[in-house]
Protein backbone atom coordinates (compact mmCIF):
# COMPACT_ATOMS: atom_id res chain seq x y z
CA UNK A 1 0.00 0.00 0.00
CA UNK A 2 1.33 3.41 -0.99
CA UNK A 3 1.71 6.37 1.33
CA UNK A 4 -1.37 8.60 1.71
CA UNK A 5 -0.24 12.22 1.76
CA UNK A 6 -3.31 13.47 3.65
CA UNK A 7 -6.95 12.71 4.32
CA UNK A 8 -9.51 15.51 4.45
CA UNK A 9 -9.18 18.97 2.93
CA UNK A 10 -6.08 20.73 1.65
CA UNK A 11 -6.25 24.45 1.02
CA UNK A 12 -5.08 25.48 -2.44
CA UNK A 13 -3.81 28.65 -0.87
CA UNK A 14 -3.69 31.96 -2.71
CA UNK A 15 -0.44 33.86 -3.08
CA UNK A 16 -0.97 37.22 -1.39
CA UNK A 17 0.45 40.28 -3.11
CA UNK A 18 0.92 43.81 -1.79
CA UNK A 19 -0.05 47.00 -3.59
CA UNK A 20 3.02 46.64 -5.83
CA UNK A 21 2.06 43.02 -6.61
CA UNK A 22 5.07 41.72 -4.72
CA UNK A 23 4.63 38.60 -2.59
CA UNK A 24 3.37 39.53 0.91
CA UNK A 25 4.99 36.93 3.16
CA UNK A 26 3.44 38.28 6.36
CA UNK A 27 -0.01 37.85 4.88
CA UNK A 28 0.92 34.35 3.70
CA UNK A 29 1.87 33.34 7.23
CA UNK A 30 -1.40 34.75 8.61
CA UNK A 31 -3.36 32.78 6.04
CA UNK A 32 -1.49 29.57 6.89
CA UNK A 33 -2.29 29.99 10.58
CA UNK A 34 -5.95 30.74 9.77
CA UNK A 35 -6.15 27.55 7.75
CA UNK A 36 -4.54 25.28 10.31
CA UNK A 37 -6.49 26.82 13.20
CA UNK A 38 -9.75 26.08 11.35
CA UNK A 39 -9.41 22.44 10.40
CA UNK A 40 -7.40 22.39 7.18
CA UNK A 41 -5.51 19.11 6.82
CA UNK A 42 -2.80 20.18 4.35
CA UNK A 43 -1.49 23.25 2.54
CA UNK A 44 -0.91 23.42 -1.22
CA UNK A 45 1.34 26.26 -2.38
CA UNK A 46 2.24 27.43 -5.88
CA UNK A 47 -0.76 25.77 -7.48
CA UNK A 48 -3.28 27.27 -9.88
CA UNK A 49 -4.96 29.22 -7.08
CA UNK A 50 -1.52 30.41 -6.00
CA UNK A 51 -0.95 31.91 -9.47
CA UNK A 52 2.03 29.67 -10.13
CA UNK A 53 2.12 30.69 -13.79
CA UNK A 54 3.13 34.24 -12.84
CA UNK A 55 5.74 33.36 -10.20
CA UNK A 56 9.39 33.43 -11.15
CA UNK A 57 11.89 30.82 -9.98
CA UNK A 58 13.13 32.84 -7.02
CA UNK A 59 9.63 33.70 -5.82
CA UNK A 60 8.44 30.11 -6.12
CA UNK A 61 11.38 28.84 -4.10
CA UNK A 62 10.97 31.52 -1.44
CA UNK A 63 7.21 30.90 -1.09
CA UNK A 64 7.77 27.17 -0.64
CA UNK A 65 10.58 27.77 1.83
CA UNK A 66 8.53 30.25 3.87
CA UNK A 67 5.52 27.92 3.91
CA UNK A 68 7.48 24.84 5.02
CA UNK A 69 9.15 26.83 7.79
CA UNK A 70 5.96 28.44 9.06
CA UNK A 71 3.85 25.28 8.91
CA UNK A 72 6.63 23.59 10.88
CA UNK A 73 5.23 20.09 10.54
CA UNK A 74 1.70 20.92 11.71
CA UNK A 75 0.18 19.63 8.45
CA UNK A 76 1.65 18.32 5.19
CA UNK A 77 2.91 20.89 2.68
CA UNK A 78 2.39 20.11 -1.00
CA UNK A 79 4.14 22.19 -3.66
CA UNK A 80 2.90 22.70 -7.19
CA UNK A 81 5.82 22.02 -9.54
CA UNK A 82 4.08 21.19 -12.81
CA UNK A 83 4.67 22.59 -16.26
CA UNK A 84 4.85 21.70 -19.93
CA UNK A 85 8.61 21.10 -20.09
CA UNK A 86 9.55 17.79 -18.47
CA UNK A 87 13.14 18.85 -17.74
CA UNK A 88 11.95 22.06 -16.09
CA UNK A 89 9.36 20.17 -14.01
CA UNK A 90 12.12 17.90 -12.71
CA UNK A 91 14.24 20.93 -11.84
CA UNK A 92 11.38 22.62 -9.96
CA UNK A 93 10.47 19.38 -8.21
CA UNK A 94 14.02 18.76 -7.00
CA UNK A 95 14.16 22.34 -5.73
CA UNK A 96 10.92 21.85 -3.78
CA UNK A 97 12.17 18.55 -2.38
CA UNK A 98 15.31 20.24 -1.09
CA UNK A 99 13.12 22.69 0.85
CA UNK A 100 11.36 19.92 2.77
CA UNK A 101 7.91 19.64 1.18
CA UNK A 102 5.90 16.50 1.89
CA UNK A 103 4.64 15.95 -1.67
CA UNK A 104 4.58 17.38 -5.18
CA UNK A 105 1.47 18.40 -7.15
CA UNK A 106 2.25 18.06 -10.85
CA UNK A 107 -0.31 19.21 -13.41
CA UNK A 108 -0.54 17.60 -16.84
CA UNK A 109 1.50 19.41 -19.51
CA UNK A 110 -0.53 22.27 -20.95
CA UNK A 111 -0.54 23.75 -24.46
CA UNK A 112 1.65 20.91 -25.84
CA UNK A 113 -1.46 18.63 -25.72
CA UNK A 114 0.57 15.47 -25.43
CA UNK A 115 -0.87 11.99 -26.02
CA UNK A 116 -1.76 9.48 -23.30
CA UNK A 117 1.54 7.76 -24.04
CA UNK A 118 3.25 11.12 -23.64
CA UNK A 119 1.65 11.52 -20.21
CA UNK A 120 2.99 8.14 -19.12
CA UNK A 121 6.50 8.98 -20.30
CA UNK A 122 6.36 12.51 -18.82
CA UNK A 123 5.33 11.33 -15.36
CA UNK A 124 7.57 8.29 -15.59
CA UNK A 125 10.62 10.46 -16.23
CA UNK A 126 9.71 12.73 -13.31
CA UNK A 127 9.04 9.77 -11.04
CA UNK A 128 12.51 8.36 -11.73
CA UNK A 129 14.11 11.71 -10.87
CA UNK A 130 12.46 12.59 -7.54
CA UNK A 131 11.86 10.87 -4.23
CA UNK A 132 8.83 12.66 -2.77
CA UNK A 133 5.27 11.39 -3.37
CA UNK A 134 3.69 12.78 -6.52
CA UNK A 135 0.05 13.87 -6.83
CA UNK A 136 -0.91 14.08 -10.49
CA UNK A 137 -3.26 16.97 -11.33
CA UNK A 138 -5.83 16.52 -14.09
CA UNK A 139 -7.66 19.72 -15.07
CA UNK A 140 -8.49 19.50 -18.80
CA UNK A 141 -10.43 22.79 -18.81
CA UNK A 142 -7.09 24.55 -18.34
CA UNK A 143 -4.61 22.19 -19.98
CA UNK A 144 -6.44 20.73 -22.97
CA UNK A 145 -5.43 17.21 -21.85
CA UNK A 146 -7.56 14.67 -19.98
CA UNK A 147 -6.04 11.63 -18.29
CA UNK A 148 -7.99 8.49 -19.17
CA UNK A 149 -8.73 5.80 -16.55
CA UNK A 150 -6.53 3.32 -18.41
CA UNK A 151 -3.66 5.82 -18.28
CA UNK A 152 -4.19 6.26 -14.55
CA UNK A 153 -3.81 2.49 -14.23
CA UNK A 154 -0.37 2.67 -15.84
CA UNK A 155 0.66 5.70 -13.78
CA UNK A 156 -0.46 4.01 -10.56
CA UNK A 157 2.18 1.33 -11.13
CA UNK A 158 4.93 3.90 -10.61
CA UNK A 159 6.16 3.73 -7.03
CA UNK A 160 5.99 7.39 -6.02
CA UNK A 161 2.89 8.40 -7.99
CA UNK A 162 0.51 8.03 -5.08
CA UNK A 163 -2.53 10.13 -5.94
CA UNK A 164 -4.34 12.39 -8.37
CA UNK A 165 -6.20 15.64 -7.99
CA UNK A 166 -9.05 15.00 -10.40
CA UNK A 167 -10.84 18.06 -11.78
CA UNK A 168 -12.40 16.84 -15.00
CA UNK A 169 -15.87 16.69 -13.37
CA UNK A 170 -16.58 13.23 -14.81
CA UNK A 171 -17.87 10.97 -12.01
CA UNK A 172 -18.22 7.99 -14.35
CA UNK A 173 -14.55 8.24 -15.31
CA UNK A 174 -13.70 8.67 -11.63
CA UNK A 175 -15.40 5.41 -10.72
CA UNK A 176 -13.67 3.58 -13.57
CA UNK A 177 -10.31 4.93 -12.40
CA UNK A 178 -11.03 3.74 -8.86
CA UNK A 179 -12.02 0.31 -10.17
CA UNK A 180 -8.85 -0.01 -12.25
CA UNK A 181 -6.37 1.39 -9.74
CA UNK A 182 -7.75 0.18 -6.42
CA UNK A 183 -5.41 0.98 -3.55
CA UNK A 184 -2.55 1.97 -5.85
CA UNK A 185 -3.86 5.51 -6.40
CA UNK A 186 -5.53 7.87 -3.92
CA UNK A 187 -8.11 10.23 -5.41
CA UNK A 188 -8.53 13.85 -4.35
CA UNK A 189 -11.38 16.00 -5.59
CA UNK A 190 -10.35 19.12 -7.49
CA UNK A 191 -13.80 20.76 -7.59
CA UNK A 192 -15.35 22.03 -4.36
CA UNK A 193 -18.87 21.35 -5.61
CA UNK A 194 -18.09 17.61 -5.80
CA UNK A 195 -16.26 17.15 -2.49
CA UNK A 196 -18.89 15.01 -0.80
CA UNK A 197 -19.45 12.82 -3.86
CA UNK A 198 -15.76 12.05 -4.27
CA UNK A 199 -15.28 11.15 -0.61
CA UNK A 200 -18.42 9.01 -0.49
CA UNK A 201 -17.21 7.12 -3.56
CA UNK A 202 -13.89 6.36 -1.89
CA UNK A 203 -11.79 9.47 -2.44
CA UNK A 204 -9.39 10.64 0.24
CA UNK A 205 -10.41 14.31 0.26
CA UNK A 206 -10.40 17.61 -1.61
CA UNK A 207 -7.82 20.17 -2.67
CA UNK A 208 -10.01 23.18 -2.10
CA UNK A 209 -10.42 26.79 -3.19
CA UNK A 210 -13.38 27.28 -0.83
CA UNK A 211 -11.05 26.63 2.09
CA UNK A 212 -9.39 30.02 1.54
CA UNK A 213 -12.50 31.74 2.92
CA UNK A 214 -14.30 28.93 4.81
CA UNK A 215 -11.74 26.34 5.92
CA UNK A 216 -13.95 24.77 8.57
CA UNK A 217 -16.87 24.29 6.19
CA UNK A 218 -14.63 22.82 3.49
CA UNK A 219 -13.14 20.48 6.07
CA UNK A 220 -16.49 19.44 7.53
CA UNK A 221 -18.00 18.44 4.17
CA UNK A 222 -15.19 15.99 3.54
CA UNK A 223 -14.90 14.83 7.15
CA UNK A 224 -18.58 13.90 7.27
CA UNK A 225 -18.28 11.91 4.04
CA UNK A 226 -15.12 10.13 5.19
CA UNK A 227 -16.90 9.26 8.45
CA UNK A 228 -19.69 7.65 6.44
CA UNK A 229 -22.33 10.23 7.35
CA UNK A 230 -23.69 10.59 3.84
CA UNK A 231 -26.74 12.58 4.88
CA UNK A 232 -24.81 15.26 6.73
CA UNK A 233 -22.11 15.43 4.04
CA UNK A 234 -24.77 15.92 1.37
CA UNK A 235 -26.59 18.54 3.44
CA UNK A 236 -23.38 20.54 3.92
CA UNK A 237 -22.46 20.22 0.25
CA UNK A 238 -25.85 21.56 -0.80
CA UNK A 239 -25.76 24.32 1.83
CA UNK A 240 -22.54 25.72 0.39
CA UNK A 241 -23.08 24.83 -3.26
CA UNK A 242 -23.85 28.42 -4.26
CA UNK A 243 -20.70 29.60 -2.50
CA UNK A 244 -18.59 27.00 -4.30
CA UNK A 245 -20.09 28.12 -7.60
CA UNK A 246 -19.57 31.81 -6.93
CA UNK A 247 -15.83 31.24 -6.45
CA UNK A 248 -15.72 30.06 -10.05
CA UNK A 249 -18.03 32.66 -11.59
CA UNK A 250 -14.90 34.16 -13.14
CA UNK A 251 -11.39 32.82 -13.66
CA UNK A 252 -9.83 31.32 -10.52
CA UNK A 253 -8.35 32.84 -8.36
CA UNK A 254 -9.91 36.20 -9.22
CA UNK A 255 -13.21 35.51 -7.40
CA UNK A 256 -11.68 34.07 -4.24
CA UNK A 257 -9.23 36.94 -3.92
CA UNK A 258 -12.10 39.41 -4.33
CA UNK A 259 -14.11 37.52 -1.70
CA UNK A 260 -11.15 37.64 0.68
CA UNK A 261 -10.84 41.39 0.21
CA UNK A 262 -14.51 41.83 1.17
CA UNK A 263 -14.06 39.61 4.23
CA UNK A 264 -11.09 41.56 5.57
CA UNK A 265 -8.30 39.18 4.58
CA UNK A 266 -7.11 41.12 1.57
CA UNK A 267 -4.50 39.30 -0.49
CA UNK A 268 -4.27 41.85 -3.26
CA UNK A 269 -5.45 41.44 -6.82
CA UNK A 270 -4.07 38.91 -9.23
CA UNK A 271 -1.04 39.43 -11.40
CA UNK A 272 -1.54 40.13 -15.06
CA UNK A 273 -2.85 38.72 -17.32
CA UNK A 274 -5.44 38.02 -14.59
CA UNK A 275 -7.04 41.03 -12.96
CA UNK A 276 -10.28 41.76 -11.05
CA UNK A 277 -13.56 39.88 -11.57
CA UNK A 278 -16.15 41.40 -13.89
CA UNK A 279 -18.85 43.61 -12.38
CA UNK A 280 -21.39 40.80 -12.81
CA UNK A 281 -19.09 38.36 -11.03
CA UNK A 282 -18.49 40.85 -8.21
CA UNK A 283 -22.25 41.19 -7.70
CA UNK A 284 -22.64 37.41 -7.56
CA UNK A 285 -19.83 37.07 -5.03
CA UNK A 286 -21.19 39.86 -2.83
CA UNK A 287 -24.70 38.43 -2.88
CA UNK A 288 -23.49 34.94 -1.94
CA UNK A 289 -21.21 36.15 0.84
CA UNK A 290 -24.06 38.17 2.34
CA UNK A 291 -26.43 35.21 2.16
CA UNK A 292 -23.99 33.13 4.19
CA UNK A 293 -23.37 35.92 6.70
CA UNK A 294 -19.73 36.36 5.73
CA UNK A 295 -20.12 40.09 5.06
CA UNK A 296 -22.74 42.65 6.04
Amino acid sequence: MKQTVFKGTACAIVTPFNENRKVDYKALKRQIDFQIDNGTDAIVVCGTTGESATLDTRERRQIIKATVRHVDGRVPVIAGTGGNNTRDVIKKSLSAESLGVDALLIVTPYYNKCSQEGLVEHYGCISESVTKPIIVYNVPSRTGVDIKPETYKRLSQLDNIVATKEANGDLSALMKTMMLCGGDLDIYCGNDDQSAAFALLGGKGTISVLSNIMPQAAHDIVAAALDGDAGYAAALQLRYLDLCSSLFCDVNPMPVKYAMSLMGTDSGICRLPLTRPSDAAKATICRTLRYHGLIE
